[in-house]
This record gives structure tokens, sequence and C-alpha cells, in this order.
């Protein structure tokens, strides 16, 4: 399971109504902060959490509205009694401006460990998760910004009937399920091949924003169970300043997910101007009718294919 949640909505500045774009992804007892612009802290307030599980951001770019949160919630994680290494990942230049933004917050009590892109895609490993996959890849802005690709993959079913037939014990089952090689008492090497079946269906989740609209977009969305990106105008007329602005309209987004073929979009990043996302919504849904206009702190849990499915929280 992946849980997954809007932590806002906005672009360029915050609003009462609307905190700026930011994505938290939490698994295995881990959490993943995707940008942080100002107010971070208090949507993450509002939905509950603490930034201390925090042990990964990632950054598309580096324009206020992604990064200004960052010294406070550096500051706030430190108060936490966070001691564990935070690793951050972004597009060339991510030392060098957070080491400017930290001169604001010069003392936190755990280490920052630097990832910085040097391609048009690029895996981020995340520590001690081997299951959940991260892939950068480069999308089209007025500055160097990229998307994420987030693939949990699953093993396949565990064959008790091909265990017992090779006399594997059951004391070693386990340790096999979770990908273990070993050597049993006899000095017989026991590999997970043995008693695993094919890997099953996995989760994909892409999240995009603050670009036009790209093939690798599509690429990295495609069959995604949720597919996040940004709809910065949903009025008609005002497809030519997306271009100039090299942002995306609702329309445009729906026809990358309609390429995509992906399960559900939730659009994000709306124009100040935008009051009320939902009245343009129509024209998303007549090209990707799975399209939903996400409001701060829309979250769910994404799970694989044979488990119940959950509803939004």
């Amino acid at each position: 399971m992946l849980e997954a949640c809007l932590l806002g909505t906005g672009g360029m500045m915050p609003l009462p109504y609307r905190f700026l774009t930011s994505l938290m992804i939490r698994y295995n007892g881990i959490s993943i902060l995707v940008d942080c612009g100002e107010a971070t802290q208090i949507a993450m307030r509002k939905k509950g959490w603490s930034p201390k599980p925090i042990d990964v951001m990632l950054f598309t770019h580096y324009h206020a509205d992604h990064i200004s949160g960052l010294p406070g919630m550096l500051l706030s994680m430190g108060n936490a009694e966070k001691q564990t290494p935070l690793l951050m990942a972004g597009p060339k230049g991510l030392e060098r401006v957070v080491t400017a933004l930290r001169v604001i917050a010069p003392e936190i009590p755990f280490p920052i460990e630097f990832h910085e892109f040097s391609g048009n895609e690029e895996d981020v490993k995340i520590p001690g998760q081997p299951a959940l996959g991260v892939h950068a890849f480069r999308v089209n802005h007025n500055v160097l910004c990229f998307g994420y690709r987030f693939d949990l993959s699953r093993i396949g079913r565990f064959d008790i009937k091909a265990a017992g037939e090779l006399g594997i014990e059951k004391k070693y089952w386990n340790r096999l399920q979770h990908g273990e090689t070993l050597t049993d008492e006899s000095g017989r090497l026991l590999t997970p091949d043995m008693v695993l079946g094919p890997a099953r269906k996995g989760i994909r989740l892409t999240y995009t924003t603050d670009t036009r609209p790209t093939k690798s977009i599509v690429e990295n969305a495609a069959g995604a169970d949720l597919f996040i990106c940004e709809g910065m105008y949903g009025e008609p007329d005002k497809d030519a300043q997306a271009r100039e602005k090299k942002h995306m309209t609702f329309v445009e987004a729906a026809k990358l997910a309609r390429e995509a073929q992906v399960k559900e979009m939730w659009l994000t990043h709306y124009s100040p101007s935008l009051n009320r996302p939902q009245e343009y919504l129509h024209r998303a849904k007549e090209i990707f009718p799975n399209t939903v206009a996400a409001k701060d702190g829309r979250s769910i849990d994404i799970l694989f294919d044979d488990e119940e499915v959950s509803d939004l929280k």
C-alpha cells in the first residue's frame, strides 16, 4: 500500500483557502515530501502529521512557491527531535540553493545528503526501501524542472507446495519470501526463485507540475494508478498564457492522462486567479472522465489490485 496526500494545490502564492502545491507519500514507516513551498507546514499540521518521519525530500525545481517553506520545515523537523539523515534530491543546483536558504536555519540536529540530477532521467534510491523505486524525469518549464514516478514493486506469491516438494523447512520460508538468499543446515543454497511465483503487478504514482505537455510525462505516467498533474488554468481563454508561461491547462492535462491510459488523474497547482476549479472540470472530463479537481488535503491509500479498495480520506 502507498499513501499519498496533496497537502496543497495552489501555484504561485498561498491563499487563505489554498496552500501551495506539495505532495506527501508515506510507505513502510517513511515519509517522502515532494516540494516545500510556503505554508507546507500548516498544511501538514492540518493533516495531523509530524515532520519527524520525513526521510526524503524531492524538489521539482527551485521557484519560490516550491521551496520557500524549506527553512521552517527543517527547523520543525529538528524541534521534533529528528536525528536520522535526510536525503534531498532535485535538479542541479540543489545544494547551493539549500545552503543559501539555511542561512536562516543554520542549526539542525541531522545530516543532509544531496543527490543532484546530472541527466534528463535519473533514479533516486530510497534508503532501506528496495521495493519502492523513484524515477525523476525532465519536463518543460522556463527553468530546469523534473517530474517524479513512484513504483512500488511486488514479489510473486509464495508457493507452499513447491517449498514442501523441495523439502525446505518452514523456518526459512519468511526469509525467502522477503528476497533473502541463504544456506540451510545441510549446506544447501536456498534462493527466493525456488519458492516464489512471477512478480505481481505493483503500484505506480506519477507526479508532475510546472510544465508544458511532454512525451516524458506520457512515458512515465503510462498505466499509473494515480496521475497527479498540474492544471494551472481551467478557463478556455488561457491557452496562450499557458504556452507563454510554460504551464498547462485542464484540457492539456486530460489529454496526457488519456494517452498514458492512467486509472485516475488529480489536477493541482491552480493559478491564484482560478477560484473555483470545479467550474471548468467538465472540459477535462470530456476527454478523460476519471479526472478530479483536487482540493488541499485530498489523500488516498493506493492498494494492490487484489487488496480491498480503500475509500478516500
